[in-house]
């Protein structure tokens, strides 16, 4: 098989736990790209959280998936393809029942990161992201208009009790986890591999022909729709089973054994 689209999930998947990219997964990068191979990043951050990675790693010229699915934006053009958002009701919706279960969230307005709470969970978001911070004494005055997605956060046993029950509660929406404390909330229909999906058929490639690389729950959809689906070794562990392979960790190049493996040595 001749692999035409490898899409990659970025925290705890291309990037290292630091946040950086290895020297290894940057070369075997480059050498996809010269085999004509488009490369799509798809992350559960906001878009500025992940252009300038697509632009250190010479993707100016692609196409990025951001907010699990929510936006895929034409970096070659600077221009938003495709976008759906949240309306204000369900992220009123989502807050009422934040309160209820204790948890916090967050949205994004204006570029910023809004909530009425301070945690851990929402510094290590900012840490990510790098945007920056606006803590707000009312969330529902503050957010009036639609948002891409919210995401509860909260200690990661109590937050995985959570994850079934906000499914069951709102099964008008999209909901999965992207790390064991962010649990996410886009729009219903919205996820990684719907976003794929439009994507491929606009540049004409198959789904056969498509690659998928990640490590989370919010991956999972990509996963299962690529045509071959791939978790590093380091991909939540009731998730292993549920991929075609496991690859080296996010730590140990593990991008980089895909391209060698399934790109590379295969025409």
């Amino acid at each position: 098989m001749k692999y035409k689209m490898l899409v990659l999930d970025m925290d705890d998947t291309l990037l290292k736990n630091d946040h950086t990219v290895s020297s290894k997964n940057r070369e075997m990068l480059k050498k996809a790209q010269e085999k004509g191979v488009h490369i799509i990043l798809a992350s559960g951050r906001p878009t500025p959280a992940m252009t300038q990675y697509a632009t250190d790693l010479n993707l100016g010229e692609s196409y990025i998936i951001s907010y699990n699915g929510a936006v895929i934006t034409n970096l070659k053009e600077n221009q938003i393809i495709f976008e759906q958002m949240l309306t204000k009701e369900q992220i009123h919706e989502l807050y009422d029942y934040s309160v209820q279960r204790k948890t916090a969230i967050i949205t994004y307005v204006d570029g910023a990161v809004v909530s009425e709470s301070s945690s851990q969970y929402i510094d290590i978001e900012l840490n990510i992201t790098g945007m920056p911070f606006n803590k707000v004494a009312n969330f529902k005055e503050t957010v009036n208009s639609p948002a891409v997605k919210c995401i509860l956060l909260e200690d990661p046993d109590y937050l995985k009790t959570l994850e079934k029950d906000l499914k069951e509660t709102m099964p008008h929406l999209s909901v999965s986890m992207s790390k064991p404390f962010f649990l996410e909330v886009a729009q219903h229909g919205i996820d990684k591999a719907a976003s794929i999906k439009i994507l491929a058929e606009k540049l004409g490639v198959l789904q056969s022909e498509i690659i998928a690389v990640g490590n989370a729950g919010n991956d999972l959809t990509m996963i299962e729709y690529a045509g071959l689906g791939v978790w590093v070794d380091n991909v939540t562990p009731e998730l292993r089973d549920k991929g075609n392979v496991i690859v080296a960790s996010n730590n140990d190049d593990g991008v980089a054994e895909v391209i060698e493996r399934f790109i590379l040595n295969q025409e």
